[in-house]
């Protein structure tokens, strides 16, 4: 027999799919509060939000005409027609929120519009009239005993701590959308968060601070850019500050917390060369758009969205978030001050690398080393001591003044000691040189004088018979010996003194490891890495004072040499006030 279900079952049904646990309520009630111009949110909880979850604002409020009218189902001022929704300014529009929650709680809304001597009170579910209350301009909802009437439901609820933190997550995100608004958090009557609006530069460093911990507001990037009628602004984290899992990661769509697979692919995607895998980038970003180009329809909780041109929205994203990183490549070292705002507008506008003469030629040959041009003071074993340029003339990465064991090259900059690892930058120089050369149509190669012949397994020299043409693009002269052997009569010209057997061995060895499909045009990056690591300089390479300056000069003019292919920083620097304190501290 078919029958017509029941408005209040209609409701706990749709509660199944929009009020999954207290956390769920509180984002609809801040939502709400949200559209309605509230500047001021009092968040109220007990026991993680399963007793109680109040939501005050100071917003427009509910005329008493409309009040009883808010809980019915499918009761709604934000939209009235298809067209509305295809262009949805505002965070919630279905007008099932408040409905569904009355049929799982005991709720109780109160609102007074400005023109009102007071306030009107209306208790769920639907159909009672509203009754005088006190009550200050704005709204307040309160929910209490969330599911008391749905027992199966309260049963998948966590522990009041697991709960209460979903809840807070929820809270801290709508501090992140809208800095302009206040927010007040308590639980169980003690004060959690308190956040004043902020509106000054200075005001919204602090509430970053306060939301995300003062190691991602001191590394991170502010990032701000408009094309194509889409604008990115925020902060991107530094390759350096990456987590083991993507718990600092939020995005924003025209003010709208998502969680979307395409935008997280094209961050992945931007980090790709500067993060270790498994390593997870941390980000708060806007990206604002026009609203008829999303559909925010596509999900009963709105958490996710579909972009009705997806792929220039990708390119927008990847492009954007990669120059800003290849921009601060030598802005700052890890844990240094935080970096002025980047903008990937002019991430291109860096010095081209030039052709290797002179000084940088020597660089990359690594020439025996000779007597620096000034003296050398208290130099140890494997250190190597020159005189440096006045702090004036000093670009970012300053003038070297040592070597330190073969491993570190010591510098002087305008604010202090730079150290670099000199193996970890001149492998990014590589790398992108690598790069540079196969997008320009592939990398030349420099002949060997005599071929070399490298002992393969038979699957490993089919796999280099059966790559051999996109090897070629990428600089490597082989050809197959015999069942298991390859010889090698060219590297890639950048590599000409790497060592051919050790080379090969590791790129086949890095395509074998991933299976049948990872063929090189798709994993070309991972095999330049490989090569790129070949071709940079080892520890224990004395240099001379001209080839670390050089070294210094081409990191300047390199995107993203603050990290090597792994993830790695490259330099870091101590400023002056804090070498001082290293020698004030005992007094």
């Amino acid at each position: 027999m078919i029958r017509r279900l029941p408005s209040q079952l209609v409701n706990q049904i749709a509660a199944g799919e929009v009020v999954e646990r207290p956390a769920s309520v509180c984002k609809e009630l801040l939502e709400n509060s949200l559209d309605a111009g509230a500047r001021q949110l009092d968040v109220d909880v007990e026991r993680g939000g399963l007793r109680l979850v109040r939501v005050r604002d100071d917003g427009d409020g509910i005329p008493a005409s409309e009040l009883a009218l808010a809980l019915d189902r499918h009761a709604t001022s934000k939209i009235a027609t298809l067209a509305d929704l295809e262009g949805v300014h505002s965070l919630g529009f279905r007008g099932e929120a408040l409905p569904s929650i009355a049929s799982v709680s005991r709720l109780r809304l109160v609102s007074r519009t400005a023109g009102d001597e007071h306030g009107w009170a209306v208790e769920g579910p639907a159909g009672q009239d509203p009754v005088p209350a006190p009550h200050p301009p704005g709204t307040t909802v309160e929910v209490r005993d969330l599911f008391h009437n749905t027992p199966a439901r309260r049963k998948f609820m966590r522990t009041e701590r697991t709960e209460f933190g979903h809840l807070e997550r929820v809270v801290r995100q709508t501090a992140l959308a809208r800095f302009d608004v206040g927010v007040r958090l308590r639980h169980n009557e003690r004060g959690m968060l308190e956040l004043p609006a902020a509106t000054t530069p200075g005001e919204r460093s602090a509430r970053l601070e306060t939301l995300l911990g003062a190691a991602f507001a001191d590394n991170a990037l502010g990032i701000e850019y408009a094309a194509a009628g889409l604008s990115l602004r925020g902060w991107i984290g530094l390759p350096t500050f990456s987590r083991s899992q993507g718990d600092l990661q939020f995005f924003f769509v025209n003010g709208r917390m998502v969680r979307d697979r395409l935008i997280a692919h094209a961050v992945r995607q931007a980090y790709q060369d500067v993060l270790f895998h498994g390593r997870h980038p941390a980000y708060v970003l806007y990206l604002e758009m026009p609203p008829a180009g999303v559909d925010v329809n596509v999900h009963p909780a709105k958490h996710e969205v579909r972009f009705r041109d997806s792929r220039t929205v990708h390119d927008f994203l990847f492009r954007t978030i990669e120059r800003a990183i290849a921009a601060a490549g030598t802005e700052r070292p890890a844990g240094g001050t935080p970096a002025r705002a980047v903008s990937p507008a002019h991430a291109g506008n860096r010095a081209p690398a030039r052709a290797e003469t002179g000084a940088l030629q020597a660089s990359m040959r690594f020439q025996e080393p000779h007597p620096g041009p000034g003296p050398a003071i208290g130099a140890g074993a494997g250190t190597q001591v020159a005189e440096a340029a006045p702090d004036a003339q000093a670009p970012p990465l300053g003038y070297a003044l040592a070597q330190l064991h073969g491993v570190y090259i010591l510098a002087q900059n305008a604010r202090g000691l730079v150290l670099v690892d000199m193996h970890a930058a001149h492998e990014r120089i590589t790398y992108e040189r690598l790069k540079r050369a196969v997008e320009q149509g592939g990398a030349g190669a420099q002949p060997l004088l005599v071929p070399v012949s490298v002992a393969l397994t038979r699957a490993e020299a089919d796999l280099v018979e059966a790559e051999q043409d996109a090897l070629a693009r990428l600089g490597f002269e082989l050809s197959r010996a015999g069942p298991e052997s390859v010889l090698v009569r060219g590297l890639p010209a950048p590599l000409r003194e790497a060592d051919a057997n050790a080379l090969l061995r590791d790129v086949v060895a890095d395509l074998a490891r991933h299976g049948r499909s990872s063929r090189v045009r798709e994993r070309v990056n991972e095999v330049l890495a490989t090569a790129a690591c070949h071709g940079s300089v080892r520890a224990n390479r004395r240099l001379t004072r001209a080839e670390m300056d050089a070294l210094l000069r081409e990191m300047e003019r390199t995107e993203n040499s603050g990290q090597c292919n792994h993830g790695r920083p490259t330099w870091t620097e101590l400023e002056m006030a804090a070498l001082d304190r290293l020698f004030l501290r005992g007094q």
